[in-house]
């Protein structure tokens, strides 16, 4: 049944996985806590667990090979090498049968869906064109049966050819993750089969006691934990109650301090405002008073204006005086000095006026 679904699946790149060995690995756990769980042999001893462990493995292995079909399908030329002239004539057959069914599944859903979209009135027509869809479905399963004896021919061929081994090691990227999720899950199987398998009647009876005695001990931890929730829940609507109250009481205490601060500040507040009044009617007088001085600060401040402007007009008047009597003192002292000099020198010339002439007569005395 595996090989059917997965014969004609689109593959793509998945995921690496490690084959589950024969044998059992050993629990990270402590072994006195998990003894009744762990088998006591760690291979399988006896022909038919062998084989039926053969026969997992060897399905696991041709689904391996068959998940890399539409790999090997688009690299004939790098394979042929490795997998023979046979293998990829098969292949391409195999891959020629996969297309014409996916294109036969595509065009009857196509049909189909067109034709629940028609919905036509008339029942008759309508259930022939569904009966001649569901004879061509019909038709579709001997194409599916030459589809599976492909593939079990191309598993004969890879089975016998020793590199096929090397295809499921070396392209397991190539693998659809589909491909990859449904290997992965056939070796979780395998691994609880092989545990299965290593299990003996007696420990397996050990086990399920084992088991019966922890879901015992697992319901009365429940019962425990359960009561001691209802009472955790008890305690917390007890604290609750309790926080709630303490709450409101100081809640009410700070609506009580509030309501109390808040008459005090509008006493305060109405003494401040008729202080303020008082306050603004003192201003006012003062402005008028200001008023009153400045008007006369500025009559008196013109009236200084004009008194020293005719200070320093008398100032520089009587500069001018004292600078003019000084000038007329200098020009008379002046005028007096010429004059006695005028004075001086008349005086000196008549007194040489009179001295020539007395020399004069003196010298005509002599020549006489």
């Amino acid at each position: 049944m595996a090989l059917d679904v997965v014969g004609v699946a689109p593959l793509y790149q998945g995921p690496d996985i490690n084959r589950m060995r024969l044998t059992a690995e050993p629990s990270q756990k402590p072994a006195s806590l998990l003894k009744p769980l762990v088998p006591s042999k760690s291979k399988l001893t006896t022909i038919e667990t062998k084989r039926i462990m053969s026969v997992l493995d060897e399905t696991i292995h041709k689904v391996e090979l068959v998940t890399l079909l539409s790999y090997v399908g688009t690299n004939y030329e790098t394979l042929e090498k490795m997998l023979g002239g046979d293998i990829i004539k098969a292949v391409r057959k195999h891959e020629d049968l996969c297309h014409s069914f996916l294109d036969s599944v595509i065009y009857l859903q196509d049909k189909e869906r067109r034709l629940q979209e028609e919905e036509s009135e008339e029942e008759g027509w309508f259930r022939d064109r569904l009966f001649s869809i569901e004879l061509q479905k019909s038709h579709l399963l001997p194409l599916m049966h030459r589809i599976k004896e492909s593939t079990k021919d191309i598993l004969r061929l890879l089975l016998n050819n020793p590199e096929a081994a090397r295809l499921s090691q070396t392209h397991i990227l190539s693998r659809s993750i589909e491909a990859q999720n449904f290997i992965d899950c056939l070796m979780e199987l395998r691994g609880f089969l092989f545990e299965k398998l290593l299990t003996s009647p007696v420990e397996a009876r050990d086990k399920s006691q084992f088991i019966q005695d922890i879901d015992r001990r697992n319901k009365r931890n429940q019962e425990i934990i359960n009561t001691l929730e209802d009472e955790l829940v008890a305690i917390m609507q007890n604290r609750e109650a309790e926080k709630k109250y303490k709450v409101e009481t100081e809640i009410e205490n700070w609506i009580q301090k509030y309501d109390m601060e808040m008459g005090e500040k509008q006493e305060e507040y109405e003494e401040l405002d008729i202080i303020h009044k008082e306050e603004k009617v003192q201003l006012e007088e003062l402005k008028q008073k200001h008023n009153v001085l400045v008007e006369e600060f500025s009559q008196i401040r013109a009236e200084q204006e004009v008194n020293a402007k005719k200070r320093i007009e008398a100032e520089q008047e009587m500069l001018r005086m004292v600078r003019a009597a000084t000038l007329i003192q200098a020009l008379w002292k002046g005028y007096l000095v010429r004059s006695m000099l005028k004075s001086r020198k008349k005086k000196r010339s008549k007194s040489k006026g009179r001295v020539k002439k007395g020399k004069g007569k003196g010298k005509g005395k002599g020549k006489k």
